[in-house]
């Protein structure tokens, strides 16, 4: 008899403690459930934004390319006019003989007169720049091409050696280089080069 009382008892035991932990397990799952469901009804997910992003218009105009195309070598491409000397020369693309011989020479390395940086123009002392000489600080050089018409200002006179790479190096500004040989009375080959340096003024692009 008493052992039927523990075994009834211990029975109940056990079906109330498995009621009470399901109990438990159904509410604390109910409420993630009910949890999950209010945040997914009240979120959208990141997946499915739409995020409309607003691209400023821009107030860069795009600027004209003053060479659509690039010269060929040997090719004309311009004129140097030199004020102080009322003196006008045609201009070659390139710097080997054939184009010195012509008039003054591009250096086919540098860029294109009227552009930014360093456009870089040669002559023999004895033919096309053989007054040269008289040209200084604050005088003008004026380049007309395709492009336009390009007035710089020489801001320095240098002497340099002939083989003084500076003379050919890239400028933050546009910049209009000069070269020829010096001294302009020596009798034979000169080691020196007379450089002007010259930077844009102004210009009128056609």
């Amino acid at each position: 008899m008493k052992q039927l009382k523990k075994k009834r008892l211990l029975l109940l035991s056990c079906t109330t403690a498995i009621i009470i932990f399901g109990v438990c397990f159904f509410t604390t799952n109910m409420y993630k459930f009910t949890k999950g469901y209010f945040l997914y009804d009240t979120h959208t997910p990141s997946s499915q934004v739409k995020e409309t992003i607003q691209i400023p218009p821009s107030n860069k105009v795009a600027k004209k390319e003053l060479y659509p195309v690039r010269p060929k070598p040997g090719e004309e491409i311009g004129e140097l006019y030199i004020p102080k000397l009322n003196a006008t020369l045609p201009i070659f693309h390139g710097t080997n003989d054939d184009e010195l011989a012509k008039g003054v020479g591009h250096f086919a390395g540098s860029v294109l007169p009227g552009e930014n940086d360093n456009s870089v123009l040669s002559g023999h002392r004895d033919t096309v720049f053989r007054k040269l000489g008289q040209v200084g600080e604050g005088d003008l050089l004026i380049v007309r091409t395709s492009a336009g018409e390009f007035t710089y200002k020489i801001n320095k006179v240098r002497i340099v050696d002939e083989d003084d790479r500076t003379v050919i190096v890239p400028k933050p500004r546009a910049t209009l280089t000069v070269s020829t040989c010096y001294p302009f009375d020596f009798i034979g080959y000169a080691a020196e080069r007379y450089i002007l340096v010259a930077y844009l003024a102004s210009k009128t692009v056609s």
